[in-house]
Protein backbone atom coordinates (compact mmCIF):
# COMPACT_ATOMS: atom_id res chain seq x y z
CA UNK A 1 0.00 0.00 0.00
CA UNK A 2 1.42 3.51 -0.67
CA UNK A 3 1.39 6.08 1.59
CA UNK A 4 1.96 9.94 1.48
CA UNK A 5 5.27 9.33 2.94
CA UNK A 6 6.40 7.27 0.45
CA UNK A 7 7.25 9.72 -2.39
CA UNK A 8 9.54 11.76 0.48
CA UNK A 9 11.68 8.35 1.57
CA UNK A 10 12.29 7.74 -2.04
CA UNK A 11 13.48 11.40 -2.34
CA UNK A 12 15.35 10.88 0.93
CA UNK A 13 17.31 7.95 -0.39
CA UNK A 14 18.61 9.45 -4.16
CA UNK A 15 19.54 12.60 -1.52
CA UNK A 16 21.68 9.94 0.36
CA UNK A 17 23.04 7.92 -2.79
CA UNK A 18 26.98 8.72 -2.95
CA UNK A 19 29.75 7.32 -4.09
CA UNK A 20 33.58 6.94 -2.62
CA UNK A 21 36.98 7.42 -4.01
CA UNK A 22 40.71 6.85 -2.35
CA UNK A 23 42.06 10.02 -0.37
CA UNK A 24 45.61 10.84 0.52
CA UNK A 25 44.57 11.59 4.58
CA UNK A 26 47.54 11.36 6.96
CA UNK A 27 44.99 11.62 9.90
CA UNK A 28 42.95 8.62 8.28
CA UNK A 29 46.18 7.04 7.22
CA UNK A 30 47.31 6.87 10.90
CA UNK A 31 43.78 5.99 12.08
CA UNK A 32 44.29 2.76 9.99
CA UNK A 33 47.62 1.99 11.06
CA UNK A 34 46.75 2.10 14.61
CA UNK A 35 43.58 -0.07 14.01
CA UNK A 36 45.67 -2.56 11.51
CA UNK A 37 47.97 -3.19 14.95
CA UNK A 38 44.91 -3.48 17.23
CA UNK A 39 45.22 -1.03 19.25
CA UNK A 40 42.71 1.31 20.82
CA UNK A 41 42.35 4.32 18.89
CA UNK A 42 40.21 7.79 20.82
CA UNK A 43 39.29 10.20 18.22
CA UNK A 44 38.94 13.58 19.25
CA UNK A 45 37.19 16.38 17.65
CA UNK A 46 33.82 18.71 17.89
CA UNK A 47 30.36 17.90 17.49
CA UNK A 48 29.15 17.12 13.60
CA UNK A 49 32.85 17.47 11.88
CA UNK A 50 32.57 13.29 10.64
CA UNK A 51 34.35 11.08 13.13
CA UNK A 52 31.27 8.32 13.35
CA UNK A 53 31.07 8.53 9.23
CA UNK A 54 34.89 8.02 9.02
CA UNK A 55 34.33 4.88 11.19
CA UNK A 56 31.25 3.94 9.13
CA UNK A 57 33.79 3.89 6.36
CA UNK A 58 36.61 1.78 7.69
CA UNK A 59 34.07 -0.67 8.73
CA UNK A 60 33.01 -0.87 5.23
CA UNK A 61 36.62 -1.49 4.15
CA UNK A 62 37.61 -3.75 6.77
CA UNK A 63 34.45 -5.68 5.73
CA UNK A 64 33.02 -5.88 9.76
CA UNK A 65 30.46 -4.81 11.99
CA UNK A 66 30.82 -1.93 13.79
CA UNK A 67 28.69 -1.70 17.20
CA UNK A 68 28.09 1.81 18.33
CA UNK A 69 27.84 2.20 22.28
CA UNK A 70 27.31 5.30 23.68
CA UNK A 71 29.20 5.78 26.90
CA UNK A 72 27.86 8.05 28.37
CA UNK A 73 24.62 6.73 28.79
CA UNK A 74 25.64 3.80 30.42
CA UNK A 75 25.79 2.43 33.98
CA UNK A 76 29.19 0.70 35.24
CA UNK A 77 27.36 -2.89 35.32
CA UNK A 78 27.02 -2.35 31.36
CA UNK A 79 30.70 -3.34 30.89
CA UNK A 80 31.54 -4.88 34.05
CA UNK A 81 28.00 -7.04 33.55
CA UNK A 82 24.90 -8.05 35.36
CA UNK A 83 25.43 -11.07 37.47
CA UNK A 84 23.14 -13.69 36.91
CA UNK A 85 22.26 -16.43 39.68
CA UNK A 86 22.69 -19.76 38.45
CA UNK A 87 21.41 -23.13 40.11
CA UNK A 88 24.83 -23.40 42.20
CA UNK A 89 26.26 -20.17 42.97
CA UNK A 90 28.33 -21.59 46.01
CA UNK A 91 30.14 -24.35 43.55
CA UNK A 92 29.69 -22.23 40.17
CA UNK A 93 30.10 -18.66 41.44
CA UNK A 94 28.10 -16.04 39.77
CA UNK A 95 28.41 -15.13 35.99
CA UNK A 96 28.81 -11.69 34.96
CA UNK A 97 26.18 -11.40 31.92
CA UNK A 98 27.55 -9.22 29.07
CA UNK A 99 25.28 -6.83 26.80
CA UNK A 100 23.97 -8.14 23.69
CA UNK A 101 26.27 -6.06 21.77
CA UNK A 102 29.17 -7.95 22.94
CA UNK A 103 27.24 -10.83 22.65
CA UNK A 104 26.94 -10.27 18.60
CA UNK A 105 30.60 -9.02 18.16
CA UNK A 106 31.67 -12.40 19.98
CA UNK A 107 29.90 -14.39 17.66
CA UNK A 108 30.73 -12.63 14.61
CA UNK A 109 34.31 -13.10 15.81
CA UNK A 110 35.54 -10.06 14.48
CA UNK A 111 33.97 -5.99 13.69
CA UNK A 112 35.09 -2.85 15.64
CA UNK A 113 33.40 -2.03 18.83
CA UNK A 114 33.04 2.14 18.70
CA UNK A 115 32.47 4.06 21.96
CA UNK A 116 30.93 7.18 21.14
CA UNK A 117 31.26 10.16 23.80
CA UNK A 118 33.39 8.86 25.53
CA UNK A 119 34.20 12.34 27.29
CA UNK A 120 30.72 12.70 28.65
CA UNK A 121 30.93 9.84 30.54
CA UNK A 122 31.47 10.09 34.50
CA UNK A 123 34.66 8.38 36.25
CA UNK A 124 32.66 5.23 37.29
CA UNK A 125 31.92 4.61 33.62
CA UNK A 126 35.52 5.53 32.83
CA UNK A 127 36.72 3.10 35.68
CA UNK A 128 34.42 0.19 34.15
CA UNK A 129 35.92 0.92 30.97
CA UNK A 130 39.51 0.09 31.90
CA UNK A 131 38.99 -3.66 31.58
CA UNK A 132 36.86 -3.64 27.84
CA UNK A 133 39.58 -1.51 26.62
CA UNK A 134 42.93 -3.39 27.97
CA UNK A 135 41.94 -6.70 29.21
CA UNK A 136 38.87 -6.70 26.46
CA UNK A 137 36.21 -8.39 28.91
CA UNK A 138 33.02 -7.56 28.95
CA UNK A 139 31.12 -9.28 32.09
CA UNK A 140 32.61 -13.30 31.40
CA UNK A 141 32.77 -12.56 28.27
CA UNK A 142 36.04 -12.05 26.69
CA UNK A 143 35.84 -10.06 23.51
CA UNK A 144 37.75 -12.27 20.43
CA UNK A 145 41.33 -11.03 18.99
CA UNK A 146 39.88 -9.46 15.75
CA UNK A 147 37.51 -6.96 17.37
CA UNK A 148 39.13 -3.74 17.32
CA UNK A 149 38.08 -0.74 19.94
CA UNK A 150 37.57 2.67 18.66
CA UNK A 151 36.34 5.87 20.70
CA UNK A 152 35.46 9.36 20.07
CA UNK A 153 35.10 11.81 22.16
CA UNK A 154 34.55 15.81 22.04
CA UNK A 155 36.95 18.27 24.05
CA UNK A 156 35.57 18.95 27.01
CA UNK A 157 35.10 22.28 27.11
CA UNK A 158 32.33 21.11 24.39
CA UNK A 159 31.03 17.78 25.14
CA UNK A 160 27.59 17.86 27.06
CA UNK A 161 28.52 17.34 31.12
CA UNK A 162 32.09 16.47 30.00
CA UNK A 163 34.39 14.96 31.84
CA UNK A 164 38.29 14.89 31.93
CA UNK A 165 39.36 11.58 30.87
CA UNK A 166 41.07 9.65 33.74
CA UNK A 167 44.64 9.22 33.37
CA UNK A 168 44.58 5.39 33.22
CA UNK A 169 41.61 5.34 30.99
CA UNK A 170 43.73 7.47 28.47
CA UNK A 171 46.82 5.77 28.47
CA UNK A 172 45.26 2.95 27.10
CA UNK A 173 44.38 4.88 23.82
CA UNK A 174 46.17 5.90 20.76
CA UNK A 175 44.82 9.70 20.28
CA UNK A 176 44.19 11.08 16.78
CA UNK A 177 43.03 14.40 16.66
CA UNK A 178 40.33 15.31 14.01
CA UNK A 179 38.95 17.93 11.97
CA UNK A 180 36.83 18.83 9.23
CA UNK A 181 38.58 19.30 5.42
CA UNK A 182 36.74 22.08 4.04
CA UNK A 183 37.41 20.86 0.54
CA UNK A 184 36.55 17.17 1.97
CA UNK A 185 33.13 18.21 3.19
CA UNK A 186 32.21 20.38 -0.35
CA UNK A 187 33.31 17.19 -2.50
CA UNK A 188 31.00 14.90 -0.32
CA UNK A 189 27.83 17.14 -0.36
CA UNK A 190 28.60 17.10 -4.41
CA UNK A 191 28.25 12.97 -3.89
CA UNK A 192 32.03 11.95 -3.68
CA UNK A 193 32.86 11.49 -0.41
CA UNK A 194 36.43 9.49 0.77
CA UNK A 195 37.16 6.11 1.06
CA UNK A 196 39.56 4.66 3.64
CA UNK A 197 41.76 1.87 2.40
CA UNK A 198 43.10 -0.33 4.28
CA UNK A 199 46.37 -1.46 3.54
CA UNK A 200 47.97 -5.24 3.03
CA UNK A 201 50.62 -6.39 5.30
CA UNK A 202 53.78 -7.51 4.00
CA UNK A 203 54.32 -10.56 6.39
CA UNK A 204 57.84 -11.60 4.67
CA UNK A 205 58.63 -8.28 6.30
CA UNK A 206 57.87 -9.00 9.59
CA UNK A 207 60.93 -10.12 11.07
CA UNK A 208 63.30 -7.57 9.61
CA UNK A 209 59.97 -5.40 10.75
CA UNK A 210 60.23 -6.43 14.69
CA UNK A 211 64.02 -5.85 15.35
CA UNK A 212 64.27 -2.61 13.41
CA UNK A 213 61.28 -1.37 15.75
CA UNK A 214 62.99 -3.36 18.98
CA UNK A 215 66.23 -1.52 18.19
CA UNK A 216 64.75 2.04 17.31
CA UNK A 217 63.16 2.00 20.45
CA UNK A 218 65.62 0.69 22.50
CA UNK A 219 68.13 3.35 21.12
CA UNK A 220 65.88 5.86 22.07
CA UNK A 221 65.24 4.93 25.20
CA UNK A 222 68.11 4.59 26.51
CA UNK A 223 69.33 8.48 24.92
CA UNK A 224 66.23 9.73 26.70
CA UNK A 225 65.22 7.65 29.86
CA UNK A 226 63.43 10.23 31.61
CA UNK A 227 60.91 9.78 28.88
CA UNK A 228 59.80 6.09 29.59
CA UNK A 229 57.72 7.30 32.01
CA UNK A 230 56.20 11.18 32.44
CA UNK A 231 52.97 11.42 34.26
CA UNK A 232 51.81 15.16 32.95
CA UNK A 233 51.05 17.74 35.61
CA UNK A 234 47.70 18.99 34.68
CA UNK A 235 44.25 17.40 34.36
CA UNK A 236 44.11 18.16 30.75
CA UNK A 237 47.19 16.49 29.81
CA UNK A 238 46.79 13.70 31.56
CA UNK A 239 43.54 12.78 29.66
CA UNK A 240 45.20 12.93 27.15
CA UNK A 241 48.71 10.56 25.24
CA UNK A 242 51.52 10.80 27.39
CA UNK A 243 54.56 8.41 27.70
CA UNK A 244 54.70 4.91 29.50
CA UNK A 245 55.79 1.63 29.45
CA UNK A 246 52.28 0.57 27.86
CA UNK A 247 53.16 3.40 25.29
CA UNK A 248 55.93 2.80 24.14
CA UNK A 249 54.98 -0.99 23.40
CA UNK A 250 51.97 0.81 21.31
CA UNK A 251 54.79 2.80 20.01
CA UNK A 252 56.59 -0.23 18.74
CA UNK A 253 53.77 -1.97 17.82
CA UNK A 254 52.93 1.17 15.04
CA UNK A 255 56.77 0.82 13.89
CA UNK A 256 56.44 -2.68 13.29
CA UNK A 257 53.16 -2.27 11.24
CA UNK A 258 54.43 0.36 9.34
CA UNK A 259 57.40 -1.30 8.03
CA UNK A 260 55.41 -3.91 6.80
CA UNK A 261 52.86 -1.62 5.24
CA UNK A 262 52.59 1.07 2.66
CA UNK A 263 51.42 3.48 5.25
CA UNK A 264 53.96 6.66 4.98
CA UNK A 265 55.93 8.58 7.31
CA UNK A 266 53.44 11.40 8.04
CA UNK A 267 51.03 8.51 9.15
CA UNK A 268 53.11 6.80 11.18
CA UNK A 269 54.36 10.29 12.76
CA UNK A 270 50.80 10.62 13.92
CA UNK A 271 49.92 8.13 15.11
CA UNK A 272 53.27 7.77 17.40
CA UNK A 273 52.59 11.17 18.60
CA UNK A 274 48.89 10.13 19.42
CA UNK A 275 50.62 7.06 21.28
CA UNK A 276 53.43 8.69 23.22
CA UNK A 277 52.22 12.42 23.23
CA UNK A 278 53.57 15.51 22.00
CA UNK A 279 57.05 16.10 23.29
CA UNK A 280 57.80 12.52 23.52
CA UNK A 281 56.54 11.76 20.27
CA UNK A 282 57.95 14.63 18.13
CA UNK A 283 61.16 14.01 19.49
CA UNK A 284 61.21 10.08 18.72
CA UNK A 285 59.90 10.95 14.89
CA UNK A 286 63.04 13.02 14.83
CA UNK A 287 65.12 10.65 15.99
CA UNK A 288 63.84 8.05 13.38
CA UNK A 289 64.61 10.52 10.87
CA UNK A 290 68.25 11.19 11.73
CA UNK A 291 68.81 7.65 12.42
CA UNK A 292 68.06 5.34 9.20
CA UNK A 293 69.59 2.31 10.35
CA UNK A 294 70.42 -0.38 7.92
CA UNK A 295 68.15 -3.06 7.27
CA UNK A 296 69.43 -6.04 9.89
CA UNK A 297 68.76 -8.71 7.65
CA UNK A 298 70.81 -7.62 5.28
CA UNK A 299 73.88 -6.77 7.61
CA UNK A 300 73.33 -10.37 8.71
CA UNK A 301 73.79 -11.26 5.33
CA UNK A 302 77.28 -9.98 5.00
CA UNK A 303 78.40 -8.34 8.28
CA UNK A 304 81.73 -8.14 6.84
CA UNK A 305 80.98 -5.36 4.89
CA UNK A 306 79.15 -3.41 7.35
CA UNK A 307 80.40 -0.18 9.42
CA UNK A 308 79.32 0.54 13.21
CA UNK A 309 77.50 3.80 13.49
CA UNK A 310 79.84 6.44 15.18
CA UNK A 311 76.74 7.59 17.78
CA UNK A 312 77.00 5.72 20.78
CA UNK A 313 73.03 5.56 20.52
CA UNK A 314 72.94 4.49 16.82
CA UNK A 315 75.36 2.01 18.12
CA UNK A 316 72.78 0.41 20.45
CA UNK A 317 69.89 0.74 18.31
CA UNK A 318 71.45 -1.09 15.83
CA UNK A 319 73.12 -4.10 18.03
CA UNK A 320 69.71 -4.16 19.51
CA UNK A 321 67.74 -4.78 16.13
CA UNK A 322 70.64 -7.32 15.04
CA UNK A 323 69.95 -9.59 17.99
CA UNK A 324 66.20 -9.72 17.41
CA UNK A 325 66.53 -10.25 14.10
CA UNK A 326 68.52 -13.64 15.41
CA UNK A 327 66.25 -14.17 17.95
CA UNK A 328 63.17 -14.33 14.81
CA UNK A 329 64.95 -17.07 13.17
CA UNK A 330 68.07 -18.88 15.26
CA UNK A 331 70.88 -19.97 13.00
CA UNK A 332 74.37 -20.92 13.66
CA UNK A 333 75.16 -18.86 10.68
CA UNK A 334 72.97 -16.01 11.67
CA UNK A 335 74.14 -16.34 15.36
CA UNK A 336 78.03 -16.57 14.26
CA UNK A 337 77.31 -13.32 11.84
CA UNK A 338 76.06 -11.67 14.62
CA UNK A 339 78.90 -12.31 16.59
CA UNK A 340 81.21 -11.14 13.85
CA UNK A 341 78.96 -7.65 14.10
CA UNK A 342 79.97 -7.72 18.10
CA UNK A 343 82.99 -7.97 17.38
CA UNK A 344 82.95 -4.09 15.00
CA UNK A 345 81.94 -2.79 18.17
CA UNK A 346 85.12 -3.78 20.06
CA UNK A 347 87.21 -3.19 17.50
CA UNK A 348 85.70 0.37 17.53
CA UNK A 349 86.59 0.51 21.21
CA UNK A 350 83.30 0.50 22.43
CA UNK A 351 82.93 -2.65 23.87
CA UNK A 352 80.31 -1.87 26.37
CA UNK A 353 77.80 -0.45 24.00
CA UNK A 354 77.62 -3.87 22.82
CA UNK A 355 77.78 -5.82 26.36
CA UNK A 356 73.74 -6.29 26.39
CA UNK A 357 73.40 -7.52 22.74
CA UNK A 358 76.72 -10.13 23.97
CA UNK A 359 74.36 -11.40 26.84
CA UNK A 360 71.36 -11.94 25.12
CA UNK A 361 73.02 -13.40 22.19
CA UNK A 362 75.34 -16.20 24.08
CA UNK A 363 71.82 -17.05 25.58
CA UNK A 364 70.81 -18.18 21.93
CA UNK A 365 73.79 -20.27 21.81
CA UNK A 366 72.95 -23.99 20.81
CA UNK A 367 75.58 -26.28 22.96
CA UNK A 368 77.21 -28.03 19.66
CA UNK A 369 78.10 -24.45 18.15
CA UNK A 370 81.42 -23.52 19.12
CA UNK A 371 82.30 -20.30 21.14
CA UNK A 372 83.14 -17.67 18.67
CA UNK A 373 86.54 -15.43 19.04
CA UNK A 374 84.36 -12.21 19.18
CA UNK A 375 83.26 -13.67 22.72
CA UNK A 376 86.89 -12.95 24.55
CA UNK A 377 86.32 -9.36 24.76
CA UNK A 378 82.61 -9.65 26.53
CA UNK A 379 83.99 -12.71 28.73
CA UNK A 380 83.77 -11.03 32.58
CA UNK A 381 80.05 -9.62 31.44
CA UNK A 382 79.49 -13.01 30.72
CA UNK A 383 81.23 -15.29 33.10
CA UNK A 384 79.43 -13.55 35.66
CA UNK A 385 76.46 -13.32 34.57
CA UNK A 386 77.14 -18.26 34.66
CA UNK A 387 76.52 -18.00 30.66
CA UNK A 388 79.90 -18.54 29.38
CA UNK A 389 80.61 -21.11 32.24
CA UNK A 390 77.44 -22.76 30.72
CA UNK A 391 78.77 -22.38 27.47
CA UNK A 392 81.71 -24.94 28.11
Amino acid sequence: MTTGLDAADELLARIGTSRTEPVDDHRAAALVLAVSANLPVLLWGEPGIGKSATLAQLADGLGAPMETVIASVHEPSDFAGLPIVGDDPATEGVPMAPPDWAVRLARRGNGILFFDELSSAPPAVQAALLRVVLERRVGSLTLPPAVRIVAAANPPASAADGWHLSPPLANRFVHLHWAHDPRVVARGLAGVWPHIEVPTVALDRAPSALARARGLIAGFLTARPGLTHHLPADAESRGGAWPSPRTWDMALRLLVFHFCTTLGREALATALVGAVGDGAGLELVTYLDELDLPDPERVLANPAAFALPDRGDRQLAFLTAVVAAVASSVTRARWEAAWEVLAKAVDAGVPDVAARAAFDLARMRDPGWPVPAAIDAFVDVLTASGILTGAG
